[in-house]
């Protein structure tokens, strides 16, 4: 499963593809890429077309200098569905990729213009609801912010030491997001622009009632970065929506319990 790039009015957008059927278009979460969501396109192959797509600004697609608000994200995905001539599909999003699914399903609402059928969408772990307790929760990274080699020469250093002391795991959490930082504006975007409560202009809390398309909500029952609060905000709100909380699963739920996940969308959609 290669990357392939398609040419937009403006942007370039990449995406990986894999198996045959109605379309699914997967979002990445934040400081993620077409990889991120690699088990469950896997996983889902054998029933549908998985289009993994990379949102603007992150992976291979095009990283303009903007401030990168979610309208950006949905008017981008509603580009490459008429560039790829998608006339019906499935959406399924994960953390930050699913408020962009929720936010797309909420707009599409407003079209006067005939846009691709959504049929279904699957929100994982979703972000983009209103949480002023986020504030100064990702102060740490904001040296990560620094466009400097010294941030690297520093992480260089102390990796040695990461080991010795057993930080290995969150030192590693660190570098990749330092990483990610580096290569994806979008996301750094976001940690320097949005983390006040006034920043908070396109959380969808407010306005989840009025999608209308059939809506599975998967949780982790310990996930300790989109609190599961946020996910039964999601089930609450969305008209007829069902939940799915998996039990000991943290935020990184695509890749711990990728099958559990699997299971609960060909159970919902099959």
């Amino acid at each position: 499963m290669s990357k392939q790039t398609i040419e937009l009015s403006k942007y370039t957008a990449a995406y990986t593809s894999i198996g045959e059927g109605i379309p699914v278009i997967l979002l990445h979460g934040f400081f993620g890429d077409a990889w991120t969501l690699d088990a469950i396109a896997q996983g889902l192959s054998a029933h549908y077309c998985c289009i993994s797509l990379e949102l603007l600004g992150f992976g291979d697609s095009s990283k303009p200098d903007i401030r990168y608000l979610i309208g950006d994200h949905v008017d981008f995905l509603q580009e490459f569905l008429l560039a790829k001539k998608i006339s019906t599909f499935y959406l399924l999003g994960y953390s930050y990729g699913a408020w962009v699914a929720a936010a797309y399903a909420i707009d599409i609402q407003d079209k006067a213009i005939a846009m691709p059928q959504l049929i279904g969408t699957i929100l994982i772990a979703p972000a983009g609801i209103r949480d002023d307790s986020f504030v100064g929760r990702y102060d740490y990274l904001k040296p990560l912010l620094w466009q400097t080699p010294v941030v690297d020469w520093v992480l260089k250093a102390i990796a040695p030491f990461a080991q010795v002391f057993g930080n290995q795991k969150s030192f590693n959490t660190i570098r990749a997001a330092r990483e990610a930082i580096v290569s994806q504006p979008a996301a750094r975007s976001f940690l320097i622009d949005r983390l006040k409560p006034e920043d908070a202009v396109d959380t969808v809390e407010n306005d989840l009632d009025r999608i209308a398309t059939p809506t599975l909500v998967i949780a982790g029952a310990s996930d300790g970065t989109i609190p599961l609060w946020h996910s039964q905000t999601y089930a609450e709100k969305i008209p007829h929506a069902r939940i799915v909380i998996i039990p000991d699963a943290d935020h990184d739920l695509v890749q711990t319990h990728s099958q559990a996940a699997i299971q609960a969308i060909l159970d919902y959609w099959q």
